[in-house]
């Protein structure tokens, strides 16, 4: 049975993986840490990490880039495992979790979608034998109206998992509207859409002479995030510090 520790537990994501671990045998919450009380939850919670008098097996954090330090100092104190899915650190922030991988096993992606991360792996090989063939290569991602940033971090890791594959051959273009010229074969179109409540729509287009390959991926519900937390926090629970990622929660 592996314990867990919900970081940001009474937060959207954190009462979903709640949800998520409480249908699974094989994992049991033992606590959440939150400032946030309101909620019933069937296991105790804390307004902070230091005050938990609990040790789990691993920490799955979906709070906010202003806890995380705290949870880092927690982590490398106790030597807990943390899945950490928490978006927007800084610089500072990245680097911390980089020192904490030294004494903790720390994970973290740019999703948590296990569809994603599977894709991620794909994309390396088909862009290995479909660009040296003359495909051009075009990502176009669609998110809800409230989303702030665009490409999205997703769309970049997917852009990048290629440009990796291919030696960095290859540069992004985001918007073409300012220059009148022919597409390069050495670039990458990164088109946004934003609209409606669109959870997160990925699609990578091949396009060669006479035919298009298509790999799309799409998110109905954030549900598919919190899964890909769990799946991950199985993973960790036990692991020896260092850094790791999605990629190696998938392995074929």
């Amino acid at each position: 049975m592996v314990k867990v520790l919900i970081h940001g537990c009474n937060g959207r994501m954190g009462q979903m993986v709640t949800a998520l671990i409480r249908e699974d045998e094989r994992m049991e919450v033992i606590a959440g840490v939150d400032t946030f009380t309101g909620i019933a939850n069937t296991y105790p919670v804390f307004e902070n990490i230091q005050s938990c008098d609990l040790k789990p097996d691993v920490v799955i954090d979906f709070s906010n880039a202003n806890a995380v330090e705290g949870l880092l100092d927690y982590c490398t104190a106790k030597q807990v495992p943390v899945v950490l899915c928490t978006t927007g650190l800084t610089e500072e922030q990245l680097e911390r979790v980089r020192e904490t991988s030294g004494k903790a096993a720390v994970l973290k992606s740019a999703n948590m979608s296990m569809g994603i991360n599977l894709l991620l792996k794909l994309l390396k090989d088909a862009a290995k034998v479909l660009s040296p063939a003359g495909y051009d290569i075009e990502l176009v991602e669609r998110h809800h109206n409230q989303k702030v940033d665009a490409p999205s971090g997703t769309a970049l890791a997917l852009a990048d998992s290629m440009n990796d594959a291919l030696d960095h051959e290859y540069t992004y273009v985001y918007d073409r509207s300012q220059v009148r010229r022919k597409r390069d074969k050495k670039e990458m179109g990164i088109s946004s859409v934003r609209g409606g409540t669109i959870v997160g729509d990925h699609e990578v287009i091949f396009a060669g002479p006479d035919e298009v390959i298509e790999f799309k991926h799409t998110a109905y519900s954030r549900s598919v995030f919190g899964k890909g937390a769990v799946e991950a926090a199985k993973f960790l629970a036990g692991k020896p510090a260092g850094m790791y990622d999605m990629s190696d929660v998938i392995q074929f």
